[in-house]
């Protein structure tokens, strides 16, 4: 009976411990860098400022020195200090583009929200203007970065005015930012913890008016809460008018045309070596969008290059439904793209199976040549035959390595030193069954070649599953050389680039994007943001793997 006592305290002080144990852990998880990959979304400080009709918008909301910890942290041991370095280098090139210095202004009070805002340009033929937010850790550190910023600036010329607009003193001057140009500049200090810059008086003026009426402002937008709130993790936040982003890759430059969305709303998050990108796009239909923007482009863009593409169109959501009626316009985006999809392989073969096919189909182009990934009974190979057999190609069963394998030749006369019964055997196409999939083959080494586990294509495919949306009905992958090709030619990416002062394309290691149906998701007028209509949308989700 004395036992039971020191029992009872035993047990208290082990799940005392085991508490502390837990708690340790929690906090040493929420501090790592690495817990920037679930960090979730929230309406933006600065976001009451900016208009909503305001053309591109950025909210980063993580401090810019946890996303160079979080490179050195994901990065091979040896290559950690080279990782780091390159985000250094991109976090102080983008404020020196808006003429701050990071190291000496910024690193010792910004906290975890800025914001940079365009605004449209105030007559035609003039720069667009811009609002700067940038929210403070430190009380104090608001207040000495101002006095800093205006006292360098007024030793090197600058004339100062001091007003009060709505209960708030502004200062505003024709000053230089650092190695810029003099230019009319106005800042504002917001309850001591919110700095805002713009370029003018009037700029900042109408950002205080917006703040005051919530149906002028993001904060207000009941739109942009709920795509934040759709969206849910990430640590940036990008919105975009129709024409602020150039969203073709690059692909108009290929003679592609692309129709841009009518909006976007996008977050950015960090995952393993590589980037998350999820976005909401504006457009008629559900899936309308995707043959003018990334759909039929990209693949004519692609045809021909032995890229290691691989496209997953699910026909249960592409096709007609029972009653006969395209939904959304699906079907035609449908047809689109397997004809695209048969021109891009070539031969009999693939044509036919893009329009046999009513389920799920694969495509890799690969340097061996195409493979095509089907349901096993959708084709069956007896569907294939009348045509193949109209064309001239013969069925034959063949085994390889212990795989039964369908083949489909062809005779052909080829003369040869004047030799007329000479015969050249052509083949249309092999098919396999494998890991419960058929696979249908230019040749008999790209079957070898999956089956052996060297196809290009499984890494394809395990792109996909990275990426994360197995319910999206046009999925692609790109190898890394196909990848930085795409990606080279895209403004945004060679602006990235230059801010960074070094070729950032050559640690591209492969990218993947899904397309999908998002229905009454439509570009809403006032933010670019989607609004719930009738009309629909389309949501891409991207990974782009870095070294």
């Amino acid at each position: 009976m004395k036992l039971r006592p020191f029992l009872a305290v035993v047990l208290a002080v082990a799940l005392l411990l085991l508490s502390l144990a837990a708690g340790g852990w929690w906090l040493l998880l929420r501090q790592s860098p690495l817990a920037l990959q679930s960090h979730s979304l929230r309406v933006p400080l600065a976001s009451r400022f900016i208009s909503s009709n305001a053309p591109l918008s950025v909210h980063l909301q993580v401090n810019p020195d946890q996303a160079v910890a979080y490179a050195r942290a994901v990065a091979p041991p040896r290559l950690r200090r080279q990782a780091a370095a390159v985000l250094e280098r991109l976090r102080d090139g983008a404020f020196a583009a808006v003429g701050l210095d990071y190291p000496g202004e910024l690193a010792g009070w910004l906290g975890n929200d800025l914001s940079l805002a365009l605004l449209e340009p105030p007559s035609e033929g003039s720069p667009p203007g811009w609002v700067l937010a940038l929210a403070s850790r430190d009380p104090q550190g608001a207040r000495s970065f101002l006095q800093r910023f205006w006292q360098t600036r007024s030793l090197a010329g600058t004339d100062l005015q001091i007003s009060s607009y709505r209960g708030m003193g502004l200062i505003s001057g024709r000053g230089a930012l650092l190695g810029q140009r003099p230019q009319p500049l106005a800042t504002a200090l917001i309850d001591d913890d919110l700095v805002l810059i713009a370029s003018g008086r009037m700029v900042l003026e109408q950002a205080l008016d917006v703040s005051q009426i919530e149906a002028l402002n993001q904060a207000g937008s009941g739109a942009f809460r709920a795509a934040i709130e759709h969206l849910g993790q990430g640590v940036a936040l990008i919105t975009a008018r129709p024409g602020a982003l150039p969203f073709d890759l690059g692909l108009a430059a290929a003679g592609a045309s692309v129709s841009p969305p009518q909006g976007l709303v996008a977050s950015l998050a960090p995952s393993g070596s590589g980037v998350v990108l999820e976005a909401s796009l504006g457009g008629e239909g559900s899936l309308a969008p995707a043959a003018g923007t990334l759909g039929l482009p990209l693949l004519t863009a692609l045809r021909g290059n032995p890229a290691s593409l691989l496209l997953l169109a699910d026909g249960a959501d592409l096709l007609e439904n029972g009653d006969g009626e395209a939904p959304g316009g699906n079907a035609l985006v449908a047809s689109g793209l397997r004809q695209a999809l048969a021109s891009l392989a070539g031969g009999p073969l693939p044509a036919l199976l893009a329009q046999q096919t009513a389920g799920p189909l694969l495509l890799a182009t690969q340097p061996g040549g195409w493979l095509i990934g089907t349901a096993p009974d959708q084709p069956l190979p007896s569907d294939l035959q009348p045509a193949l057999a109209s064309a001239g190609f013969l069925e034959a069963p063949l085994e390889v390595d212990g795989h039964d394998l369908t083949v489909w030749t062809q005779l052909q006369a080829k003369p040869i030193k004047g030799d007329p019964d000479q015969l050249r055997a052509s083949l249309a196409g092999a098919r396999g069954v494998e890991a419960g999939l058929a696979w249908w083959g230019e040749g008999l080494a790209v079957l070898q070649e999956q089956w052996q586990g060297h196809s290009p294509a499984r890494a394809r495919l395990a792109q996909l599953e990275a990426l994360g949306a197995p319910q999206a009905p046009i999925q692609w992958a790109l190898a890394p050389v196909p990848a930085r090709a795409l990606l080279g030619r895209w403004q945004p990416w060679q602006l990235l680039g230059g801010l960074a002062s070094a070729p950032l394309t050559e640690r591209v290691q492969g990218l993947a994007l899904g397309l999908e149906g998002s229905p009454g998701a439509a570009a809403g007028a006032s933010a670019g943001t989607p609004e719930r209509s009738e009309t629909g949308g389309l949501r891409l989700k991207a990974r782009l793997e870095l070294a």
